[in-house]
């Protein structure tokens, strides 16, 4: 995490999206128009691709409330995920319609000694300017690839990105309002809420020394410009090596508190087994879980869609990201023959150990027909992707080697 002394932004950047209205984001509900489809390599996996405001047109999973991915050619663009490509994920089907920059505030309450109520620009006082390039991926990303199949949002696998996020670092919030003996968790909350009565909030939670290390970040800007409107702006959480379950859009509320927090999305939802490999046989309950935590090592080929043709004899450069939970990518390989030998790619530069790390490996197909090109990746601590997919009952972190078939002509 780097640091940079230009921590303003200036107040015009804050009008230009303070309202949705002003956006052409007003909707009810959110209007877009649809264009083509998308289809996913799994039943029932074809996609409407939809323009919302602010997104070029991406996979709609859900429309109230908007859940849309990435299609996965767009990887291909650049190792940073485009900001109008990024993927979009709420829990809570009332989200806010418009938001005025000028009056937002953060409450930071509980344990502390000096309750806040900051505006952004006070926030943005309290201390350096700091900078992070992070992987933010959905939970269930690739849900729609387990077997057996499970509920819950059937995805691909756009439901990941790689950005620049710029802020201020967390603890230097909490610093701020003094956190107090007995703190034991840190508690978010944003500006979605339930629909109806009985319907849970969204609150999700960080042990305090998490919260306290150097990590976590309240961001304003990603990739060098506002936060776009459906990715949480104006300010949102930023945990770098976790699950986006904690990564809360419109961070509005931080509450210390002395216990462990038992809301819903905490005590019941986003859990997972509590072992090692996070898994349990198919079709099985595990006895215990836990909360999801950090991300595991993943790796995929962008630069040849299933399906794609290319021709005997003639080079090809494959291309690709991998990542971890902020370990580093160790290395990347490449087999054609089902796994059996293995070339090593190279390695692009690196923005960091949170990064997409992208790699390119020169390949010359030698015989014609069906080839099903596998890519693998090694983290920082020696952690590798497994051959097979490991299962779990919302099949969550799934990281298995992927196979991208092509046909050689």
């Amino acid at each position: 995490m780097s640091t940079d002394n230009g921590n303003t932004i200036k107040r015009r950047v804050f009008l230009q999206g303070a309202s949705l209205v002003a956006a052409g984001l007003a909707f009810k509900p959110l209007r877009s128009q649809a264009a083509e489809t998308e289809a996913q390599d799994f039943a029932n996996g074809t996609r409407e691709l939809v323009a919302y405001p602010q997104k070029r047109p991406l996979m709609r999973i859900t429309a109230r409330p908007p859940h849309l991915e990435t299609p996965f050619s767009v990887f291909n663009e650049s190792v940073l995920t485009p900001n109008d490509a990024f993927f979009v994920r709420y829990h809570l089907a009332n989200i806010p319609a418009s938001i005025d920059a000028d009056n937002y505030q953060l409450q930071i309450k509980g344990l502390v000694d000096k309750p806040l109520a900051l505006s952004l620009s006070e926030l943005k006082a309290l201390g350096k300017t700091v900078e992070v390039v992070a992987v933010n991926q959905c939970s269930g990303n690739s849900r729609g690839y387990g077997s057996p199949r499970v509920f819950g949002a059937q995805l691909g696998n756009g439901s990941v990105g790689n950005a620049r996020w710029t802020g201020i670092p967390l603890k230097a919030v909490l610093e701020h309002a003094g956190v107090q003996a007995g703190a034991k968790q840190v508690t978010f909350r944003g500006l979605d809420h339930p629909v109806l009565p009985t319907t849970p909030e969204f609150v999700k939670a960080l042990g305090i020394d998490l919260a306290l290390s150097d990590e976590p970040m309240i961001a304003w800007a990603m990739n060098a410009t506002d936060i776009p409107f459906l990715n949480g702006y104006p300010i949102k959480l930023i945990v770098p090596g976790y699950f986006g379950t904690y990564w809360v859009k419109h961070l509005s509320e931080i509450e210390v508190i002395d216990h462990t927090f038992e809301g819903y999305f905490m005590e019941k939802a986003y859990r997972v087994p509590d072992n090692d490999c996070q898994c349990v046989p198919p079709g099985t309950v595990p006895d215990k879980t836990r909360p999801i935590g950090k991300l595991k090592v993943r790796s995929f080929i962008t630069s040849l869609q299933p399906g794609d043709k290319v021709n005997v004899n003639e080079p090809v450069t494959l291309k690709g990201f991998a990542f971890d939970g902020g370990h580093g990518i160790q290395s990347v390989e490449v087999s054609e023959d089902g796994g059996r030998h293995w070339q090593l790619a190279v390695l692009g530069e690196s923005l960091g150990n949170y990064s997409f790390r992208e790699w390119t490996l020169q390949w010359q197909p030698r015989e014609k027909g069906k080839v099903g090109l596998q890519v693998r990746a090694k983290g920082g601590q020696g952690e590798q992707q497994p051959v097979k997919a490991l299962w779990n009952p919302s099949i969550y972190v799934k990281n298995n080697i992927e196979t991208t078939p092509v046909t050689v002509v």
